[in-house]
């Protein structure tokens, strides 16, 4: 018989019996020689006490009283909680503790465990362990590491439909069982529980929440993972064998401070990682004990736990005696992503934790070889002076590790270069959730090591997070604002004040490209009044009844603090809040009235916005603890604070898991875009809640630059990289072509004398527009490069050249002028003549999960435009049959206006579907074979190979060959005419789009049928 028993129990304990190297012995619980009163099996420890401490060999009797102390620990869960209890029994296993048995009472460090040689450790695995406390229990699967019972699993049958391995987790969590509360004693020595019912696999800390719970793969496992047996024992080999175990207790299992409200205290909680954190930490540690390469690229999607990855490898760098003392410098790029970062590593109680608070506290460290772990902001190195002069830099040491957080931003300027240059011989590491390819700025040309294949040394995707349950997936639901423009009358008065202001044809080109860009668009009071309704419309009817809370996002502050207007009338004050970087400025002027200029509003939205606002938003912005509060008030879901508006701050390092609802505003493009709606993918669940998914609602249709924020292509990059050594032979060159403006100058004069000579030079506009264009390629090719140790000779020349340009480039400030005079009067002509067509509902969503259709793999992004030689075309044409020749030439016709961008890929497999359905009823009308086979390839598929673009997304390949398995499964004479089995086909069909997120696309499912319904 199947039943859990036989096929989970079974299969985990025969796995983990005949594991290679240190092996866990079998001994059924009714064989462990300890009552059912007993948590550990005092013999077994003992034993290992007597073994691992030299004094309590000596003296046995000393081992009964460290079990006699560790049971009054474990009786103390009562008093205390379970996870208290469970931090004070790890202090114990990790020989944090000593008692006076030595020599004259000395006083000895108690050793439970020998992490070091793991042989010298008992391994037991044992089922059905009876455990009577105050409610009896039998434990399905309990793991004894020295007497210990340091992991248990409950497993569930395999074979009923409705059970999952979360009616496994759920004895521990809840119900009649509850074992974290009934028998709670029991788990005070526990390191992990599992839970299965033997086709998925979890595993979590004591007093987890469901989605806290997380599998368990290898990162390298980047496709689907079906479900079933043989999944369940990989994850359990790979998770419970003894030296995964030791590690995670010796260097993962963390606890740390949660705040879950305002007003209420911390909440002590046990952290494990997942294993994405648990590998890449590891490795940052073995390549900085080999010593080489001194770099790695860690590339993980965004929420998936960057900041715990870097706690995991600083603690464990810094505890690794062999790399004596290290300092472990973690490196952010803005003060949000400091203050997450400070709060997860003092959460933590991270000893030896330095907050670098000043540049100048910066270099003081480095200089002074301070130890530890140093967290900053990239921006304190702006300070520092490079001294090429100065090989060594400010701290040579080799035990430095850097770990820069956000990698592909401002690391790469002169600030990364500066750091480089400060801490010549560190190791440094890049983690990033979002790099991008660009030659301008990559990410994998400065943390990515040659001898990693695609140059990361880890990766884990955002198809990876969400597959896993360690990120939601992401809805985009576009609402599309249409804005209806008066064009002839903007001309018509445009041309007016032109006229009356005696405008040159240079100044009103100036003033109509201001006017003109897209943020007054955008902020046209009628639109903003439009999307603020609409806004406040879906809140109310779909965030606030589900408990959770939304982000605004907007073009710019002046839009921050129209939209705060806009929706406090609508919500209430106290439920919006605004948080923004606001310039600094006088409140008052040097006569002690006011300053007005910098509080903004729109006059012709009659904004109430008062000053003592702006106040509290200049404060804001200044004080990093008030900013915390309301971040706290924010995520705590009793406190009225429901919409926080941004433009730019909090869309990165802001981890508020009630964050449902995103409201998109702004244009935003790549590794942005993707870092802005990943603030909703946090996993957030309460007794009342669950958020399955994360919503973003588009006013612009931003989703559609998802594609190439999400593309990758490690061809690409090495093309990049490679391309590097090229700009390399170019720059000597472009220099020289620089200088040459400045014949006989001596660039060694300083001052104003050195600034004219230069200036001489370049005496008319057209010599200066041509040094410009010229130290343009150079000042390209510069920031490509830098910052590799190549530049260093150049070094000199090239900010001689930069300070002249700087002193020569235009200003513009007759723009600015006319701007000044006449550009608010434009601003507001442009909003008179500027309406709110509808805001459209009708456009498909998309949903950004596992099976997304807008990713594509690297070897599909390989060439975009590429065209094919199509042999099946040649073949239709080449049949007499006009039908073919037809058909053919459809064919082409879609792939060029796929490849051109005319259509997208969906789009494309609809056209293609009609072409196959046609295709069929050609062959059967004419009796001869065009496209389909016998080797069983149905004419979809055929078509789809022959015919696909290069950029052709793998799921569209995907979707084709579900529908033509369906074909092959289901097909018989006259079905179509049957009772049952056109029901049954279109049953098939509509779990299957379904399974790719396409269910709701009903011209695809007609399609599909109609093509179905031709074949015989």
């Amino acid at each position: 018989m199947f039943n859990e028993k036989t096929v989970t129990e079974d299969g985990i304990i025969d796995r983990l019996k005949s594991l290679g190297g240190v092996k866990w012995t079998y001994c059924h619980g009714d064989s462990l020689p300890k009552k059912s009163q007993d948590i550990f099996v005092d013999e077994w420890l003992k034993e290992a006490l007597c073994s691992l401490n030299p004094d309590l060999k000596k003296q046995p009797d000393y081992a009964d009283e460290v079990i006699h102390k560790l049971r009054g620990l474990v009786l103390e869960a009562k008093h205390t909680g379970l996870v208290k209890a469970n931090e004070n029994f790890h202090e114990w296993l990790m020989a944090e503790k000593t008692l006076p048995f030595g020599e004259n009472g000395d006083h000895i460090t108690i050793n439970l465990i020998d992490f070091d040689n793991i042989e010298n450790n008992h391994f037991v695995i044992s089922r059905q362990v009876h455990y009577q406390a105050a409610t009896e229990a039998y434990f399905d699967i309990v793991l004894y590491i020295n007497g210990m019972p340091l992991v248990v699993g409950e497993v569930k049958t395999a074979t009923r439909p409705s059970v999952t391995w979360q009616d496994g987790a759920a004895d521990f969590m809840g119900g009649t069982k509850h074992y974290w509360q009934n028998v709670q004693t029991f788990f005070v020595p526990n390191l992990l529980c599992f839970a299965s019912e033997g086709k998925t696999f979890a595993y979590g800390a004591i007093h987890a929440r469901v989605k806290d719970w997380g599998p368990w793969h290898r990162t390298e496992q980047r496709g689907d993972i079906l479900p079933g047996l043989n999944a369940v024992l990989d994850s359990a080999e790979g998770l419970l064998n003894p030296q995964t175990l030791l590690q995670l207790l010796e260097s993962f299992a963390l606890f740390s401070s949660l705040k879950t409200g305002k007003d209420t205290p911390p909440k002590r909680i046990k952290i494990l990682p997942r294993y994405p954190q648990f590998e890449a930490a590891k490795q940052v540690v073995e390549r900085v004990k080999q010593g080489y390469p001194k770099k790695g690229l860690i590339w993980h999607f965004q929420g998936s736990g960057k900041s715990l990855l870097m706690l995991y490898a600083a603690k464990m760098l810094r505890s690794d005696n062999a790399l004596n003392n290290p300092t472990v410098l973690i490196v952010v790029d803005r003060r949000d992503l400091d203050s997450q970062i400070n709060e997860t590593f003092g959460g933590a109680d991270v000893k030896n934790l330095v907050q670098v608070k000043s540049c100048k506290k910066l270099g003081e460290y480095i200089e002074q070889d301070k130890r530890g772990i140093l967290i900053t902001t990239i921006f304190k190195f702006q300070d520092i002076e490079v001294d090429e002069s100065q090989a060594d830099g400010l701290n040579s040491r080799e035990n430095i590790v850097v770990l820069v957080d956000e990698a592909h931003r401002t690391q790469e300027g002169g600030l990364g270069e500066k750091m480089r240059w400060a801490l010549p011989n560190a190791h440094f590491y890049g983690l990033t959730g979002t790099p991008i390819s660009g030659i301008d700025r990559n990410t994998f040309k400065l943390f990515g090591a040659d001898e990693d294949p695609g140059r990361y040394m880890n990766r884990y995707s955002y198809k990876q997070s969400i597959r896993d349950g360690a990120t939601n997936p992401v809805k985009f639901e576009p609402r599309l604002a249409e804005l209806r423009v008066d064009q002839d009358a903007i001309n018509e008065e445009f041309e007016r004040i032109a006229q009356e202001n005696n405008l040159s044809e240079d100044e009103k080109a100036t003033l109509s490209k201001r006017a003109g860009k897209l943020a007054v668009m955008l902020k046209a009071p009628k639109r903003m009044k439009a999307v603020s309704k609409d806004i406040a419309k879906h809140f109310k009817q779909h965030v606030l009844p589900k408990k959770m809370k939304g982000m605004v996002v907007v073009y710019d502050r002046e839009a921050c603090v129209t939209m705060y207007h806009l929706l406090g009338k609508r919500l209430g004050f106290d439920a919006v809040e605004v948080v923004m970087n606001v310039d600094p400025a006088p409140r008052v002027d040097k006569e002690g009235k006011k300053n007005k200029d910098w509080l903004k509003w729109h006059d012709e939205l009659e904004l109430a916005i008062k000053p003592e606002d702006f106040e509290r938003w200049q404060t804001l912005d200044a004080d990093d603890q008030l900013q915390k509060d309301l971040i706290e008030r924010y995520k705590d879901p009793k406190q009225p604070l429901q919409l926080i508006i941004v433009t730019s701050k909090l869309l990165t390092g802001f981890d508020a898991p009630i964050c449902y609802c995103m409201y998109l505003d702004k244009p935003l493009r790549d590794h942005t875009l993707l870092q802005a709606m990943c603030r909703t993918n946090r996993l957030y669940e309460t007794n009342e809640v669950h958020k399955g998914m994360g919503l973003i609602i588009d006013y612009l249709g931003v989703f559609e630059n998802l594609r190439t924020a999400l593309a990758y292509n490690p061809e690409e990059i090495d093309g990049v990289v490679e391309g590097i050594e090229a700009f390399k032979e170019l720059l000597p060159a472009q220099l020289d072509k620089c200088l040459t403006f400045f014949p006989d100058v001596d660039r060694s004069v300083e001052g104003f004398e050195g600034i004219m000579a230069a200036q001489d030079c370049l005496s008319t506009n057209e010599r200066r527009d041509e040094f410009a264009a010229c130290f343009g390629v150079l000042a390209k090719l510069w920031s490509a490069i830098s910052p590799d140790p190549f530049l260093t000779p150049y070094r000199q020349d090239y900010q001689w050249l930069a300070q002249v340009y700087e002193s020569v480039r235009p200003v513009g400030q007759t723009g600015a002028l006319v701007w000044a005079a006449l550009g608010p009067e434009t601003v507001k002509m442009i909003h008179e003549h500027t309406d709110i067509k509808r805001i459209r509902r009708d456009i498909d969503e998309l949903v950004m999960d596992e099976h997304a259709l807008f990713t594509l793999t690297p070897q599909e992004q390989e060439q975009r435009a590429k065209r094919l030689e199509i042999d099946l075309m040649g073949r239709l044409r080449g049949h007499d049959e006009p039908k073919f020749v037809e058909l053919g030439e459809r064919l082409e016709k879609l792939r060029r206006d796929y490849e051109a961008g005319v259509i997208k890929a969906l789009d494309w497999l609809k056209g293609l579907l009609d072409t196959a359905r046609d295709a069929v009823q050609a062959e059967r009308d004419t009796g001869e074979k065009a496209v389909t086979e016998e080797d069983n390839k149905q004419a979809l598929t055929k078509l789809f190979l022959e015919t696909r673009p290069d950029s052709t997304p793998k799921v569209i390949g995907d979707v084709v060959e579900a529908i033509d398995a369906i074909v092959i499964a289901t097909r018989f004479d006259g079905w179509q005419a049957s009772e049952s089995g056109p029901r049954l086909v279109q049953r098939a069909l509509m779990v299957t789009l379904a399974k790719f997120g396409l269910g709701k696309d009903k011209e695809l499912f007609d399609k599909a049928y109609a093509y179905i319904e031709k074949h015989y």
